[in-house]
């Protein structure tokens, strides 16, 4: 009987053999992979791992350096960084958080503002992490904290440099403020620059010069643990302070000025025409700028933000307001500079005045008129009448072009951020708004009116180039950069534009004798300035008031609002300021502006001030000059 085999042993073993060699194959293989990959990342890539290795264990903190001291121009300090205590928390150390603050609130006052932020900032933060609580506490507030922190398990107690304006508002639309980076700013083109820095400055001259005031940021490299929580210092780069500026501005005579406007609104920018440092850089009403450092509470700027007389709004630098009568000196210049005027010929000014073929009138200021004028009686008395003739007469394309050349319509150049330029009104302008340049615009622009307007800094800067011989110089706030190491001072050269055209070698004196009449003259609209008939120097001005239509709540028709406007410069022959005055809704530009001009003239020249009160109020000022 044939039998069936039911196992074949050999072929059994041969095929175990074969399974078992490629086994040894494969982890052989699989080890020598192992060995080549543990070779390569302890041998060839040993450096690069390493450095990864330490870098998370040991975790650079930037250390911020002090911010730059800003000073007035006599070393009075205007902006500084101060010690300020801060009480943190650290939470994993404390075992009742609300008990803690119970606590907490018997030694120090904490509003329920502090405690929700406190709240907000646990969630943000690991649980070893200090949390900041309340900052800026007082010296008393501390030293309380600091005798009870056996007491506080987990509380903490850190100084750390606060930006503080000592003078409070005085030139806050000069210097400006800063206050903490938002997430626009860390995500904004400058943002690596802003690393590790905790305030930023958001306009002025914190802002124009953020880069000299903020110095050098500082590193110190923690040794970390696996848990994130920091072991011991290895090394510590020390931050630079920023460089300290030192400003063109009187902090004297800016508190002066802000003074005199009594928180109403308006401005007042002097300057020295010689070489155009700003000496006075004041926008009205002032405010605190303090409480924006870490963050003003919302109320607070809700309050600011709504009020009427717009404090935030900074009038100096972008302030547009009509010129009235302070802009006929620049068109009478622009005359002088023709073969066909003639300054000493006169014009009858009946009290109107109306273009060829038309029956409109353009009234002058005195309804009676003033009869025959020439060009230095229509500056001393502000002849509307004549100086309605002479636009006409110009054309508004000639008048618009020398304009230019006293800096009206540009940005002066001065060194804080956001100027406005003004507006300039041309048929270009029209033509963009698809609207005709008509004649009567042509008028009304010689006096001041329409749709001109000019900013105070233009003001101050047109006026100031009359002074310097028709040549402007670029207003400069900062007059010089201080190394806080080595004290040394890079003053800031001045700066001069190409001089304004003058085709007549005498215009510019004829225009300056007749500017002086404002004041000097008989019937001059500055007259009352000098009402104890003392001034030891003398005076080049002109006086304005722009009309302005607003509608007011309550009245179903317009009304007319007056703002006060002066510029002047003194002395006379040898300049040293150069001003220009606007008080909003003031009425009379003599009666509101000039005094106020006269005050800060006297304390520059002079050193004191020299005014009496009722300057303010007393109407024979106006009786004395006729219209301001």
């Amino acid at each position: 009987m044939y039998r069936i085999p039911l196992k074949n042993s050999g072929q059994e073993t041969r095929l175990f053999r074969s399974r078992v060699a490629v086994a040894a194959i494969l982890a052989g293989l699989l080890v020598l992979t192992l060995i080549g990959r543990l070779s390569y990342l302890e041998v060839i890539r040993h450096g690069y791992y390493a450095t990864l290795a330490r870098n998370n264990r040991i975790s650079p903190i930037p250390i911020p350096p002090a911010r730059g001291l800003i000073l007035d121009r006599n070393g009075i300090v205007l902006a500084e960084d101060i010690p300020v205590f801060t009480l943190q928390v650290i939470p994993d150390r404390v075992h009742n958080m609300a008990r803690l603050l119970a606590t907490l609130k018997t030694i120090i006052a904490l509003n329920k503002q502090d405690l929700r932020n406190f709240d907000r900032r646990l969630a943000q933060h690991r649980p070893f992490q200090e949390v900041t609580l309340r900052a800026h506490l007082s010296e008393a507030e501390a030293a309380h904290v600091a005798v009870n922190l056996t007491q506080l398990p987990g509380v903490s107690l850190h100084a750390r440099l606060r930006r503080y304006y000592p003078l409070g508002g005085v030139a806050v639309d000069t210097i400006g403020y800063v206050s903490r980076i938002n997430q626009a700013e860390e995500q904004g083109p400058d943002g690596a620059r802003y690393f590790g820095y905790h305030h930023v400055g958001q306009f002025g001259i914190e802002r124009s010069y953020q880069k000299q005031l903020m110095g050098r940021i500082g590193f110190k490299d923690v040794e970390m643990n696996a848990a994130g929580r920091a072991v011991k210092i290895l090394k510590r780069i020390a931050p630079h302070a920023g460089k300290n500026l030192y400003l063109n501005i009187d902090a004297q005579m800016q508190a002066i000025g802000e003074q005199m406007l009594d928180n109403r609104p308006g401005s007042i920018v002097a300057i020295d025409p010689r070489t155009g440092a700003v000496l006075t850089f004041v926008s009205s009403p002032i405010y605190d700028p303090n409480p924006f450092v870490d963050g003003i509470r919302e109320k607070a700027y809700r309050k600011l933000a709504t009020d009427p007389a717009a404090p935030l709004n900074d009038r100096a630098l972008n302030g547009l307001y009509p010129p009235g009568s302070t802009i006929k000196p620049f068109f009478a210049y622009a005359a002088l500079q023709t073969r066909w005027f003639n300054p000493d010929a006169t014009y009858n000014c009946p009290g109107y005045w109306h273009l060829p073929h038309n029956g409109h009138l353009f009234h002058c200021w005195k309804p009676m008129g003033m009869g025959a004028v020439d060009l230095e009686t229509a500056i001393e008395e502000s002849c509307d009448v004549y100086f309605y003739h002479l636009a006409f007469k110009q054309g508004i394309d000639r008048m618009v072009r020398y304009l230019t050349y006293f800096g009206f319509g540009h940005r002066t150049g001065i060194d804080l951020p956001g100027e406005s330029r003004g507006l300039v009104p041309t048929r270009a302008w029209r033509r963009a708004t698809h609207r005709p340049w008509y004649p009567g615009q042509t008028v009304i622009t010689g006096i001041g009116q329409g749709p001109l307007l000019v900013t105070p800094i233009q003001l101050a800067d047109a006026v100031a180039a009359i002074a310097n011989h028709g040549v402007r110089m670029r207003p400069e706030v900062v007059r010089g950069i201080e190394n806080p190491v080595t004290g040394a001072v890079r003053y800031i050269p001045p700066f001069g534009y190409p001089p304004v055209p003058r085709r007549r070698k005498k215009s510019l004196g004829i225009l300056i004798h007749d500017m002086s009449q404002v004041v000097t003259g008989p019937h001059g609209t500055a007259r009352g300035i000098d009402w104890d008939h003392v001034l030891p120097y003398s005076v080049a001005g002109k006086t304005g008031t722009a009309q302005l239509w607003n509608a007011i709540p309550g009245y179903n028709g317009k009304h007319i609002h007056s703002d006060a406007l002066f510029i002047a410069f003194a002395p006379v022959h040898h300049p040293r300021i150069a001003l220009a005055v606007i008080v909003e809704h003031a009425g009379f530009g003599a009666l509101a502006a000039a005094p106020i001009a006269r005050a800060l003239m006297n304390f520059y020249l002079l050193g004191h001030v020299h005014v009496r009160a009722e300057n303010q109020t007393n109407g024979k000022i106006l009786a004395v000059g006729g219209h301001p």
